[in-house]
Parts: C-alpha cells; structure tokens; sequence
C-alpha cells in the first residue's frame, strides 16, 4: 500500500454510475455530493448512516456546488445554471447556458471570491469547441474567459494561482486567480496520463483521477512549479475525480465512470473511499 494511504481503497456504495464526476464535500452536513451526469442524477451519501439519496434532474447537469446557504446548491446544467433546493427539489434558474451548440457543461467549481467557475466541452469528444467561464451572483450572464478548450477539467486555487486542465491536450496550466488570461499561462505536461477531476490537499498536492489510467496522480504546487511525486493505482479503469471529507477532512473519495467500456467489472462507475495520511483543503461556497 502506498505511504499516503491508511487503509484499502473500498465502494461506499452499491450504486454504479454511468459517469460519476464532481465529488464535493459538505463539511455543514456531513454528507457527499456527487452526480451521474449521463443519468441525469445527483447523489448523496451520508457516512454516518450509510444512507444514499438519488435526485432526479430534469437535464444533463455536471455538477452541484455548495452555496452560502445550507442545502441549496449550485447547479452547472445544459440548459442554464440553477440554484437548487434540495428538500423541496425545485430548480430556480440563475442565468442560460453559454456554451456552443453541440456542448454540455463539464469541470464546475467555487472558486475562493464566491464565483463560480466552469468549462464547456463537445458532446462527442472530438473537436476544442469548449470554453471556460465564470459567473457570480448579479451577473446576467456567464463571463467568457478562454475558448478553443477540448474538454476542460481540475480547478484548484493555490499560492495565489489557479490551477486547471485540458484531458484532450493533457496539459496542466496554471494563471491568474481572479479571472483566466490565455495569454499569460504557464503550461505543464501530465505525461502519458489523462488528467480529469483533482483535489487539493492543505499543503498544495494537486491529486488527480487519471481516466482511462486507472490511477491518482500526486503531484506538488511549489512556487508556481508543478512537481509529479507518484502514481496510486486503482481498482477503477476510469476514475474521474476526487474530493477529500470526512470529519478529519482525510478521507479522499473518487469517482469513476463505465461509459464506454466493452466488459466493465464491478466495481467500474463505483464511488471509492480511502482514508489518507492528508488532510483536504475543503471547498468554498458561492455567494448569494
């Protein structure tokens, strides 16, 4: 077993995602986001009790963000970006949909200002017709910050610095915290590997589900640098992102995805849980 983990890696649950994506961590609560974006479906898992709820949504939506307010969410949707309100399951819209004809949302996050930040990407995964946005509460529409993306992933603010990916190009890039400028970016390889979804933990290591990889891969934010430490291997062939909780903040969970594998095994689309010898830097919230 790697040194960074303190136990197996094992499924929290029997549900099985088509494309499980954008874990999120809900310190108030206790409890787990996540959601299967072909299924139209947000889950929720409580550690305590065991217990998974599923929502049903009425369109393709990647991800659910914690806002300022207890149990409403922030929803990256294909047809617009909602506040959500959990009990009652009711959808109040924010603002449309900015993507390209042809697109879905993908990589969503709370970015350190309260904003909300999130990528586009092509539903057939084949041409750079994605783009990066940002929106915040007032705004009438989302705020367009680069374009020409492939399929846009990782967002993670550290040392004054954010920190996102391109699958497509597997690249790294690192720039302004407040808003991205093409121009002024600094590009790192991700190797032979897929980046999709990371997590950062509190001193700066960026943790990345490699899809189609099979593993994590640990790498360290140091000075504006990006410095690759290791690979864990997984029992998932797609894991697709990954978000540090639990009450000490040192249980890591991925997510992982069946589409498109001819025999998937069973525990592929599985959500996995870890205990870790980190701690997560935890999630911020939109403001409202």
């Amino acid at each position: 077993m790697p040194a960074f983990l303190k136990s197996a890696l094992t499924p929290v649950t029997d549900y099985r995602a088509t494309l499980g994506e954008t874990p999120v961590w809900c310190q108030r609560t206790q409890s787990l986001l996540w959601m299967d974006i072909d299924n139209q479906r947000l889950l929720r898992y409580w550690p305590e009790t065991k217990v998974v709820e599923h929502r049903e949504l009425p369109s393709l939506t990647s991800a659910a963000l914690l806002t300022d307010q207890q149990d409403v969410f922030l929803l990256a949707a294909q047809d617009g970006i909602f506040l959500y309100e959990y009990h009652a399951e009711t959808r109040i819209p924010l603002c449309p949909y900015p993507g390209a004809p042809g697109t879905r949302p993908n990589e969503a996050a709370i970015a350190p200002d309260g904003s909300l930040w999130f990528g586009s990407m092509d539903l057939q995964e084949k041409d750079k017709i994605g783009a990066w946005y940002r929106f915040e509460k007032g705004d009438a529409q989302a705020q367009l910050m680069m374009d020409n993306v492939g399929t846009p992933n990782t967002l993670a603010w550290y040392e004054g610095r954010v920190w996102f990916a391109d699958s497509m190009q597997k690249r790294f890039y690192s720039g302004n915290a407040r808003r991205i400028n093409p121009l002024k970016l600094s590009c790192f390889s991700s190797g032979d590997k897929t980046p999709d979804g990371s997590t950062l933990s509190e001193d700066g290591m960026l943790i990345t589900a490699c899809f189609g990889d099979g593993v994590l891969l640990r790498q360290q934010i140091n000075q504006g640098e990006l410095l690759t430490l290791d690979t864990v291997e997984l029992p998932v062939t797609q894991p697709s992102c990954c978000a540090f909780g639990g009450a000490q903040m040192n249980q890591l969970f991925v997510t992982s995805a069946r589409k498109g594998l001819k025999d998937p095994h069973s525990l592929e689309g599985a959500l996995l849980e870890v205990e870790t010898t980190t701690r997560g830097a935890g999630q911020y919230q939109f403001k409202l």
